[in-house]
């Protein structure tokens, strides 16, 4: 069922105000509640490079743009089309790093320029307990969740590894399985099998939302 804007509005100024006081110096963040029109938001460069037909995949590609070309316009950044890649991530301008994220009823995204952080992944779901049977798929024993609120944990596991993946594709171009990252949320941190290590920041209200990013030295643990 479809909120009320009011509601919607009310939903993204929480979740914009819980992103921006996660966020790292220098990583501008955005939220949107998608909704009903958003895929109009694509520019026609954006929209031939999505192959997807799907309505509601047309409809978060367009929410999570317009937030993404509304943090480049921040920077001095105008008009730019994010495309998507021939490996499904966004093409982002000359000088920055970004990700963009959506579930079923928001999408987020984050930019930084390249002079602060080598990259970024950013991953949302639902504040919600992970199912058993994906739980199992995604943690592993080196994994470290104590710290955090155990209904939610394995949420923000499962998030946690999609965001360090986000992050690290772009550096190594290396296609990652669940198994193949290990996440400590009691430190923030993450690394994976590539030798890649990566910072973790999260929220969990009113969803969460992970980001994880490499410094500018690479992140390399090797």
């Amino acid at each position: 069922m479809t909120q009320p804007l009011d509601v919607d509005a009310s939903l993204s100024a929480q979740l914009k105000a819980a992103m921006v006081a996660m966020a790292p110096i220098g990583v501008r963040v955005g939220c949107r509640t998608i909704r009903e029109g958003d895929e109009n938001h694509l520019l026609p460069q954006e929209a031939r490079s999505i192959p997807s037909r799907q309505p509601m995949m047309r409809r978060a590609s367009g929410a999570a743009r317009w937030i993404a070309r509304g943090l480049l316009a921040d920077m001095g950044l105008n008009d730019v089309a994010v495309l998507r890649g021939s490996s499904g991530a966004p093409v982002w301008p000359h000088g920055i790093t970004g990700s963009l994220a959506h579930d079923d009823d928001m999408a987020v995204a984050a930019i930084a320029p390249l002079s602060h952080i080598a990259s970024l992944g950013i991953d949302v779901e639902p504040a919600l307990p992970l199912p058993d049977d994906v739980l199992a798929l995604v943690a592993m024993p080196a994994d470290r969740t104590d710290t955090t609120d155990r209904h939610l944990a394995g949420r923000i596991l499962f998030s946690a590894k999609e965001a360090v993946y986000k992050a690290a594709y772009p550096l190594d171009r290396e296609v990652l399985g669940y198994e193949d990252i290990t996440v400590d949320l009691n430190a923030g941190t993450a690394t994976t099998n590539t030798g890649r290590r990566a910072r973790l920041v999260y929220c969990v209200a009113p969803r969460v939302v992970v980001l994880a990013f490499v410094d500018g030295d690479g992140g390399s643990s090797l």
